[in-house]
Formats: structure tokens, sequence, C-alpha cells
């Protein structure tokens, strides 16, 4: 089994599920869980819609495996209003499913999967788009009826978005981060501890930081940035979400993306991109030796991956150059500890 969890499900009006919220996703099951499911005949791969005694069936056969954690939460979500969901996957395939699609993003925001390892095929198409509410997830065709309705007892019903994504941290909240505005990073990111991000940063899902970083910009979808790098306010990075790009970028350790800057590259570790420059595969940029001789010029592309690289304008031609870069970035560490 690759993974299992239980979850509280939000559904519209049909029983179809809009939403689901997994408190602890299990990567990997250990034994004792497996044999829990199989004591309550749910040790098949799918997902499962729980009733009051197969929850106590779980309870039971975890508590028996030594599995308390597990039978703690099966024992709380007897108290349930909403459908109960065992979601179990068999192996990283392809999502099929809602509730699937929910368990690997909570994976990912669990810290329990790196962005990039997870099978996503088929996301989008499982993923409905819903209205996030003041009262969760809504159906756009039930929308207006339970706006009226709030109206109707004086009360205002909040549309937040209208997005196939909901924000993370209404489903986990990471140890040890920052987060200036919750709404900019969608479920599925990947937080590393240390992290701050500043109200105008944004992260998507299967994206984010590996440990601690200060981001004022946007991390895209697939993109990791390393420890200790920092994505200026505005700063960009290209995904491979639209437009027809393949290369996943990834920027090392101790970076710097200065403002409104961006790069389409991958970039090693102690990179610096000046303020208001964005690097494009195809962008020509001239090399400079330490003396400032002139060695080559080259495609962007070409340098992918490397290390201790500095772009830079010509200050009278606006020529891109890249030179050696001599100083490593380092982060004020008083703004990044632990939560």
């Amino acid at each position: 089994m690759f993974a299992v969890a239980l979850g509280l499900a939000q559904q519209d009006a049909q029983g179809t599920p809009l939403a689901v919220y997994y408190p602890q996703p299990i990567l990997a099951p250990s034994a004792g869980l497996l044999a829990g499911l199989g004591a309550a005949k749910l040790d098949r791969a799918g997902v499962h819609r729980l009733s009051p005694l197969d929850l106590e069936r779980l309870r039971r056969g975890w508590l028996e495996a030594g599995e308390t954690a597990q039978a703690t939460l099966a024992a709380s979500l007897l108290k349930a209003q909403g459908p109960v969901l065992l979601t179990c996957l068999g192996e990283d395939g392809p999502i099929a499913e809602t509730a699937e699609a929910y368990l690997k993003l909570h994976l990912l925001s669990h810290r329990l999967c790196l962005p990039n390892s997870l099978n996503l095929d088929g996301i989008f198409a499982a993923l409905p788009t819903v209205a996030w509410t003041s009262e969760g997830a809504l159906a756009l065709d039930e929308l207006e009826e339970r706006q009226l309705s709030a109206r109707l007892l004086g009360r205002t019903l909040k549309v937040f978005a209208v997005d196939k994504f909901p924000t993370m941290t209404d489903f986990v909240v990471p140890s040890g981060v920052r987060i200036g505005d919750g709404s900019r990073i969608r479920l599925g990111a990947y937080l590393g501890e240390g992290t701050t991000v500043m109200h105008e940063g944004f992260i998507n899902f299967n994206a984010g930081t590996l440990a601690s970083g200060m981001i004022e910009g946007r991390i895209s979808q697939g993109v990791v940035v390393g420890k200790g790098s920092d994505l200026g306010g505005s700063a960009s990075t290209a995904g491979t979400l639209s437009g027809g790009g393949t290369t996943r970028i990834s920027i090392g350790e101790s970076c710097l993306i200065s403002a409104n800057a961006g790069t389409g590259i991958p970039l090693g570790d102690r990179c610096t991109i000046e303020a208001g420059l964005y690097i494009t595969p195809g962008t020509r940029v001239t090399l400079r030796d330490e003396a400032g001789t002139v060695v080559r010029v080259c495609k962007a592309r070409e340098l992918a991956g490397g290390s201790d690289m500095l772009f830079i304008r010509h200050s009278e031609t606006g020529a891109v150059e890249c030179r050696s870069n001599r100083q490593a970035i380092a982060l004020n560490p008083m703004l990044h500890q632990g939560a």
C-alpha cells in the first residue's frame, strides 16, 4: 500500500465529494496499520465511504495493533457530521478521483513527499472547480441558493475564490514557517521549516522550498527552491503548466532572485540575478572572466544548473552578462527562526 488516510469530505447535494480534509495522512503504512485495515475488511485500494460501524472496527483494529494515533483519529471521526472517507492508494498511479487528488496534495503539504516526486497525472480532471467560501467548498450551481439563504438569516456568505485548489492553510499549517497571506499558497505546496512567505509571495501546488528561505516572489508549479535562497518582491520562476515548457526549474542554495527579476533556467548554488532582469533559455549572455575579459557569448540554456553565477546588464549597452559571483547572500537568521 502506497498511502492511506482517513478524511472528512465536503460534498454537493448529490453526494459528490468537493474537497477532502485529511488530518493525518500516512505514507508507506506500517504492518500494524495494514493489519487494522484487514481486520475491518478495508484493505483494498480505493476510496471507501465509512459507516460508524466501519470506523469502530478500524478503531479497534488499530488499537489492538498499537497504532494509537490513527485509532484516536478514528474515534474522533465517529462524531463527524459529514461523510468520512478512507482513501487507500495501492500505488503512486494516475489520479482518478477527487479524494485521491486531495490525498496527494496533503502528502506534499505535510512534507511527506517532495515536489515532483508524485504522479499527479489527471489531477485537473479530478478536482472540481468550486466556490471557496466562509462555509467551505460549495458547488457552483448551489452557490446562489446558499447565498440567498444566508442573507435571509441576516448573514453574508463570503466567497474567497472560485478555483480547483484551496489555500493550504485551510487544510495544513506546516511547523516552523511564517506566512503573510495564506490565500497565496495553494494546498500541495511544500514549505520547508524556516520558510518565510511575505504577503506578496505565492507558492503553487507541487512546488516550494526545501528549507529556510525568504519568498516575496512567485514559485510556479514544479519549481523547488534550496536552503537560504531569497526571491525578491515580484520575482518570478517559470513553471511547466502552460507554454509548452518541459524543463523543471530549480534554484539552489543561497541564491538571490532580485525584485522583479526571474529565471526560466535551473540555477545551482550561490547565483544572483539583478533586479528587473528575466533570464529565459534563449537570452543571449556574454560571459566574462574575473578580469572582465569576454570569454564567449552563448544562450542562457547552456548555463543551466551552474553555480556561482552573477547575471547583470551592462549599464551602457544593456547586454546581459554573466560573471563569477564572489559573494553568496545570507538571510537574516532573526527572520527565519521557527514559528
